[in-house]
């Protein structure tokens, strides 16, 4: 658990960010100037920003709509909140941590560790905190970005790096009714930690990678937890442990033990790779672990039946837990696989017609991945609207540069994601590559670069294709697929080898603009 005091000064600043909206904050007449201007200030964000600063590039803002830096792991504070990677991997490769407290981190010290670079690295002179963009509009003329707050601010800047990640935005599900249920009504990336749940008839929508964590948490707190699941999910044994003063010492004294450690944890991550997209029919070794790890902790063949997955292992997200499948047998727990038909101001109804009082519905319904730019009205050249081009399938070239748009790049951008590795890696690859582009217009004394059309549509269709041969593309119904039954958000191959196309803009497919 992590620390009571952390945890109250969390909420704290969470309740008194709930009270204030945009129109309390002082608007800023002058209108600000920078060279590099940085949208989201989480992990991607502060990637960006350290390696400018590294590079002695002082001229950015680091932008983020909130109050805080830190992006999903600021965001989403419900309980038992944790990430699935191992802390000396989920970090920055030149900010390790000689200290991690477990193995896997929780979301306080992943917070924790986030605001302790900002302070190391000097970018408070650089945050623009409460900046929450609504309009970013490319001078063609000026060759440069217009940047327009929800309170009318204003930041011109010549080139922007978007930070803003996938899984940022709530997905909620779509039942008729929801807007009718009088209790407390949340989503579980907007936890409301003013409710009281000792005692309470508590419904969960869902059984994801927050679901997981929350309900062994809550459980022996609430009256009756009632979860609602759709699909069982696969779930592994979590190889989580405190990590030993010895090792923290090792750490601190001697780096290159720590460096070992993390690269052995690398590769031990991507090796998965080989199941995931080259030889799906291995993650028959998985689907068997995943089935014997289910047998040894669910001994009622009725619920163990409920809780099998019948569909390809990884073609969905691959969870971890200890401590599921022992809270779902609890005497104050229950596990419902009928679907809800509608909500009511006092519980649900189910697709059989029962009725299921409740006092509290949280929803542990996920993101919505496609989404990176909804609420944000990007226009390029020729007054092209980037989220009406991408639609639901959102591309860009080597998933940072989209043509059209010419000196806007994203990290963790359309296809950079990844189900057997650290997102960090990903970030750090996407970082280099943008500051190669940085120095090649430098060097060619060159406003702006723009990637060609058929360079980026090329890259596309080569992604899009191997994609077909991985568990990904095995028929099952997953977040990580589009209506069209294309997949935007993940990469099919090694990361190592997304970071040799990464190392270096590959300068002859841009166009450099005087």
């Amino acid at each position: 658990m992590a620390d009571v005091g952390v945890i109250f000064a969390l909420m704290q600043t969470r309740a008194t960010s709930a009270t204030r909206t945009e129109t309390d904050r002082p608007v800023k007449a002058v209108r600000e100037r920078f060279d590099i201007a940085i949208v989201g200030a989480g992990f991607s964000g502060l990637g960006m920003a350290m390696d400018l600063r590294r590079a002695g590039r002082a001229d950015f803002c680091l932008i983020d709509k909130a109050d805080n830096v830190g992006g999903t792991w600021r965001d989403n504070t419900y309980p038992g909140c944790a990430c699935d990677i191992p802390s000396h991997l989920y970090s920055f490769t030149r900010e390790m941590k000689p200290d991690w407290s477990r193995m896997y981190p929780r979301q306080a010290e992943i917070w924790a560790y986030q605001r302790a670079l900002v302070e190391s690295h000097g970018l408070e002179p650089h945050l623009r905190l409460g900046w929450h963009v609504k309009e970013m509009n490319w001078d063609e003329a000026e060759r440069c970005w217009t940047l327009v707050s929800a309170d009318g601010r204003v930041i011109t800047a010549r080139a922007v790096v978007c930070g803003l990640g996938g899984l940022h935005i709530p997905q909620w599900p779509q039942i008729e009714g929801l807007e009718t249920f009088t209790g407390p009504n949340f989503h579980t990336a907007q936890w409301d930690h003013c409710v009281d749940l000792a005692g309470k008839r508590v419904g969960i929508i869902g059984t994801g990678a927050s679901a997981i964590q929350i309900v062994p948490e809550i459980a022996p707190e609430v009256g009756h937890l009632q979860l609602f699941q759709r699909t069982p999910p696969w779930i592994l044994p979590k190889g989580d442990r405190a990590m030993m003063g010895i090792e923290r010492a090792a750490f601190r004294a001697l780096p290159p033990v720590q460096r070992f450690y993390r690269w052995l944890i690398y590769w031990l991550n991507e090796v998965r790779a080989i199941a995931f997209v080259k030889q799906p029919e291995r993650m028959d070794r998985a689907k068997k672990q995943a089935l014997k790890h289910l047998e040894k902790q669910v001994g009622d063949p009725g619920l163990r039946a409920k809780l099998t997955p019948d569909y390809t292992i990884g073609c969905k997200r691959v969870l971890i837990s200890n401590d599921y499948y022992p809270a779902l047998q609890r005497e104050n727990v229950s596990l419902e696989t009928i679907g809800i038909a509608a909500v009511t101001p006092t519980g649900v109804t189910l697709q059989d017609g029962r009725a299921v009082a409740l006092d509290v519905l949280i929803h542990a319904t996920g993101f919505k991945p496609f989404d990176m730019v909804d609420g944000l009205t990007v226009t390029g050249r020729d007054g092209r609207n980037l989220g009406a081009e991408w639609g639901a399938a959102p591309n860009a070239h080597r998933g940072i540069t989209v043509s059209g748009f010419p000196n806007l790049f994203f990290l963790m951008g359309p296809n950079t994601g990844l189900g057997h590795n650290s997102m960090i890696y990903m970030i750090e690859s996407g970082v280099a590559y943008v500051m190669d582009a940085l120095r090649k217009m430098d060097t060619r004394v060159a406003r702006a670069l723009h990637v060609k059309p058929e360079a980026q549509a090329s890259f596309v269709a080569d992604v899009r294709e191997r994609l077909k041969g991985t568990v990904w593309a095995s028929g099952c119904s997953s977040w990580y697929r589009g209506e069209d039954g294309e997949i935007p958000t993940l990469w099919p191959d090694f990361t190592f080898n997304y970071r040799r196309l990464t190392r270096e803009l590959d300068a002859e497919n841009y166009e450099f603009l005087a």
